[in-house]
């Protein structure tokens, strides 16, 4: 299973620039494309498709696009940190700035679910998210997912 523990330092992008929803969809849609071989723009149609049921904004200024994707390409991970928070339809009406893009197969169903889950454990804890938004490097983002994505860490806990 993919999780945010297997986001390496290479699949993070500080400070990317997208005014809007769209926008961040397709540059995250151009940047998977680059990295897995597949068309641009069935990557931005699925990721569309998805974002029609109903914005994947989880609240506190997060997003998690995610689509399966027909085929058997191996599961994608992305984070992004926009420079400037947009407004992404979340719920709470908090302006996203951190993003996680997953890209899943749909040969390969049964790991779905719970790698959403296990992407959205660390983004529950503030200090997690205050330390997301304050990196200044990709591998503080990848140390940051891995200690409050571990099973059992303390999510409060901002030692």
């Amino acid at each position: 299973m993919v999780t945010p523990q297997h986001i390496s330092a290479a699949d993070v992008l500080l400070d990317m620039e997208a005014g809007n929803k769209r926008r961040v969809l397709e540059a995250l849609s151009t940047e998977a494309a680059r990295r897995s071989g597949r068309a641009e723009a069935d990557i931005l149609a699925a990721l569309q498709a998805r974002e029609e049921l109903g914005s994947t904004a989880l609240g506190r200024g997060v997003a998690l696009p995610h689509a399966r994707m027909a085929g058997d390409h191996p599961p994608l991970m992305l984070f992004a940190r926009l420079s400037k928070p947009i407004d992404y339809e979340a719920r709470d009406e908090e302006p996203v700035d951190l993003v996680i893009l997953v890209l899943w197969p749909e040969a390969s169903p049964e790991g779905f679910l719970p790698t959403l889950a296990a992407t959205c454990r660390p983004l529950r804890a503030p200090a997690a998210l205050r330390r997301l938004r304050g990196a200044t490097a990709p591998e503080e983002v990848v140390a940051v997912l891995e200690r409050y994505g571990a099973a059992g860490a303390d999510a409060e806990d901002d030692r």
